[in-house]
């Protein structure tokens, strides 16, 4: 609940200096709520509990959206504009409560009639689950994007999946991470809307048969999804748009003969079974079953949303020729390829299109957007299991693989190594169709989330592709919404921006530039850090309040919040812990600049190295912090169970963003740009959008360390060697002989021995050696800047005027204008 009453009362004062209350809107509010309350909650207002109230609430607010939600509906249809179908396996939304109310203007009117009503708007917030739609930044970056194509007026229509459960809800135990069910929607979501008239039959295995020019899949196992709706708003815009969610139902419900048998397991045995497919976000696929499993839940949703979208065209189109003049489809990474097998299936078998026209008209509607350089994190699915999940898509990618080896052999000849290389059947690894080369061969563009990624893209694993097909592939740097992450996300640093350049930041992020003229202001300087020492207060609250932890909101607030993955190196991090650590119990008395190192961030469920990783982060931060000698000069925390609504609680209280991946390994990030926006500055290699960030902010306000990607591919192409940086550098070796000897957990000496034999013995794949000595020469230039704060708060103040070009509205426009071929709507 920490923070929460600070957003009401900066919005209070804030709405108090713009306007006068509305008087009338808050009666109104007032008589929706009380409404609800009765006869949609069912509660009576002497007993209704604050969840009760929150819902209530939600309803009214929500109301206000659907008039928005029919007028913008009309008005797409009316104007006949071009739709994009978005589709992605994660839309990490975040709670929707205070979003909704900020982009309908209502948040202090809302506050007056609760108060009216005698029930405390600022404990209402905090009741609201995160939706469990997704795990990281591919999930909030399509949540974003959303924001953005409402706040534009693209018609934008998201596709995902209705996760009963998110990946799980993150608790750690002694030190480990435990992994509990996270059930999101056990109190309801007020903010869907149930579409049982909006239901389809999705398909598994059966058998193919030709019948004359015909090909029939019969034999199937179905079952069925049914959609849920979320109301999506824009910023200073009535347009909204939608959500839609797939929730996974079985063809037949229940086995009445086996229940009246008795056997009542059995009897829910196939209902159980369908509903699976939707149950949990990224079932564990460390076992063939749940490999399949995660199979079934990518095509669930592609095939739901293909169908969906077809027939929304077709109900006003009767010439299929036009599909790509309405219609655009995005591939938000490889999860959602199976849809262009899909499409294809579609109109051969149900529309009768010739295959090559069918394979025309594909080509034109998809485009798709590639997340990762790394070779194994490029999806692909064994033949086997596809021919017998979906034997009928099989033979669509065979038919696919077909032209495009034949195509190479038109222009280049029998080029039978270019053939084998570009191959969507990967023949030495098994029999596995790529789908990332799947998703590049059937779309009309291909594009990066940065610059340097764009390019790597190009040389590396489409290098071939590239050659082929060289209008194909562009950039679109990734973005965030100016809305979440900072008006609502940071309101004593939005009102403090408010009052010097005005409030249209929120839809111009460019806006921010007028900044940099005050970064000299001491007037405004100081405002500015103190507005973030109430955010680390706040923070500092949370911690106290949930960990039962003390933390000095007056140290620096390290911060390192993102998945635990061993690329993007919290490891390194650690490794400075423990050298900073060793140096203050050798001299506690030189003047150290007190920190707070923060860790947050879930490993999934089959990743033992990563699920090591935070085992020592937590291990670490019980020796330092009990450490007498140490006291407030260091302090390590890890915050369990990170997500939207606790990033928002952290981000904006950071002093420095830890962005240290390997170079030519994270394709942009989103985290860096969020923790900057707020006044962080970055600590980080020259790796995805920090390369462009540096460009933005000024290179002298941004710490930049490590090897480049050209000086990591030399590294390696010449042999690395790790074990020579350990034997040359005495501090490194005494930090790894610590580890391995048992420092930090002397209750089980060798727990964290595989962790140094993977840097020693195994290769160190991400040089943390190699940028060790760098990473800690730099983060000692942090410690001189952060004893300078005038200086230190210059810099902080020209990273937010800098960040203008991180808004993801420029994305979108970007993407409408380059990509999708569509117009904004404008109501």
């Amino acid at each position: 609940m920490f923070g929460t009453c600070t957003i009401y009362s900066i919005e209070r004062e804030h709405a108090m200096k713009l306007t006068d209350l509305n008087q009338g809107n808050v009666a109104r509010l007032k008589q929706a709520i009380t409404d609800k309350l009765l006869y949609t909650v069912g509660k009576d207002p002497a007993t209704a509990q604050a969840k009760d109230w929150l819902h209530a609430t939600a309803y009214a607010v929500r109301d206000r959206l659907v008039d928005r939600a029919l007028a913008t509906g009309q008005a797409q249809q009316r104007l006949e504009v071009k739709h994009v179908y978005y589709l992605s396996i994660e839309f990490l939304i975040g709670r929707a409560f205070t979003n909704a109310m900020l982009s309908l203007g209502i948040a202090e009117d809302v506050r007056h009639a609760l108060s009216e009503l005698g029930v405390d708007a600022a404990t209402l917030p905090d009741l609201e689950p995160d939706a469990a739609l997704g795990n990281g930044g591919l999930g909030r970056l399509a949540a974003c994007f959303l924001d953005s194509m409402a706040t534009l007026g693209i018609s934008g229509f998201g596709y995902g999946i209705r996760y009963d459960y998110g990946m799980f809800r993150q608790q750690i135990v002694d030190g480990r991470q435990i992994e509990a069910p996270d059930y999101w929607l056990a109190g309801g979501n007020p903010w869907e809307f149930p579409r049982p008239d909006v239901q389809y039959r999705v398909r598994f295995g059966g058998r193919v048969d030709q019948e004359g020019e015909r090909v029939v899949w019969s034999g199937t196992r179905d079952v069925l999804a049914m959609a849920y709706d979320i109301i999506v708003p824009g910023h200073a815009t009535q347009a909204t748009n939608t959500l839609r969610l797939w929730s996974a139902k079985a063809a037949d419900e229940l086995d009445l003969a086996a229940f009246n048998g008795g056997d009542y397991q059995g009897a829910a045995a196939e209902k159980n079974l369908a509903e699976n497919v939707t149950r949990v976000l990224y079932p564990d696929d460390s076992t063939p079953g749940g490999r399949e499993l995660r199979l079934r839940q990518e095509y669930f949703f592609c095939a739901a949303s293909l169908q969906d979208l077809v027939g929304r065209f077709f109900a006003t189109h009767s010439e299929v020729e036009k599909l790509p003049q309405h219609v655009a489809i995005h591939l938000n990474d490889t999860h959602p390829v199976l849809a262009i097998p899909e499409l294809m299936r579609i109109l051969i078998d149900e529309r009768e299109l010739p295959f090559a026209q069918a394979w025309a008209l594909t080509q034109q509607v998809f485009s798709y957007t590639n997340h990762t350089l790394m070779q194994e994190a490029l999806e692909t699915w064994p033949v086997e299991m596809l021919e017998q999940v979906l034997p009928r898509h099989l033979q669509i990618i065979f038919a696919i693989n077909e032209l495009l080896i034949a195509d190479i052999n038109t222009r280049f000849g029998p080029d039978f190594d270019l053939m084998r290389r570009v191959s969507l059947i990967d023949e030495d690894g098994g029999r596995r169709v790529r789908m990332a080369y799947l998703a590049v061969v059937a779309s009309h563009k291909v594009n990066g989330v940065s610059q340097l990624h764009s390019d790597l893209m190009q040389q590396s694993i489409f290098a071939d592709f590239a050659k082929l097909f060289p209008d194909r592939f562009n950039n679109k740097t990734n973005g965030i919404t100016p809305r979440r992450w900072l008006s609502q996300a940071n309101p004593a640093l939005s009102t403090l921006i408010d009052e010097r350049i005005g409030r249209g930041w929120r839809g111009d992020l460019d806006q921010l530039a007028g900044l940099r003229p005050l970064a000299g202001d001491a007037a405004f300087a100081g405002q500015f850090r103190a507005a973030k020492l109430a955010n680390k207060e706040r923070l500092a609250g949370w911690i106290e309040s949930n960990l039962g932890m003390t933390v000095n909101p007056h140290s620096l607030f390290d911060v390192h919040v993102k998945r635990i993955h061993e690329y993007k190196r919290q490891l390194l991090n650690v490794l400075h812990v423990i050298t900073r650590y060793k140096r203050i119990v050798a001299n506690p008395d030189a003047g150290w600049v007190p920190r707070t190192v923060i860790f947050a961030g879930k490993a999934a469920s089959a990743y033992h190295m990563a699920k090591q990783i935070i085992h020592l982060i937590n291990d670490v931060a019980a020796t330092i912090n009990a450490d007498l000698r140490v006291g407030d000069k260091l302090k390590v925390v890890f915050l369990p169970n990170y997500s939207v609504s606790l990033a928002e609680l952290i981000i904006p209280a950071a002093d420095l963003s830890e962005q240290i991946s390997t170079a030519g390994t994270e394709a942009s990030g989103t985290g860096n740009m969020k923790l900057a926006l707020n006044g962080a500055l970055t600590i980080g290699t020259l790796d995805g959008a920090n390369v462009e960030m540096r460009e933005s902010v000024g290179a002298d306000n941004i710490f930049i360390f490590g090897n480049t990607t050209e000086e990591v591919a030399a590294l390696r192409a010449r042999g690395y060697q790790p074990r020579a940086i350990y034997e040359e550098n005495a501090e490194l070796k005494q930090v790894l002989d610590m580890l391995r000897d048992g420092a930090f957990s002397p209750d089980e000496p060798g727990r964290y021995q595989a962790i140094a034999d993977v840097l020693l013995e195994w290769g160190d794949h991400y040089l943390l050696l190699a940028d060790y000595a760098s990473y800690v020469a730099t983060q000692d230039q942090v410690d001189v800047l952060y004893r300078q704060q005038d200086e230190w708060t210059r810099k902080a103040i020209l990273n937010v005027a800098g960040m203008g070009v991180f808004s993801s509205d420029r994305t979108i426009a970007e993407y409408a204008r380059d990509i999708w071929g569509a117009q904004p709507l404008a109501l």
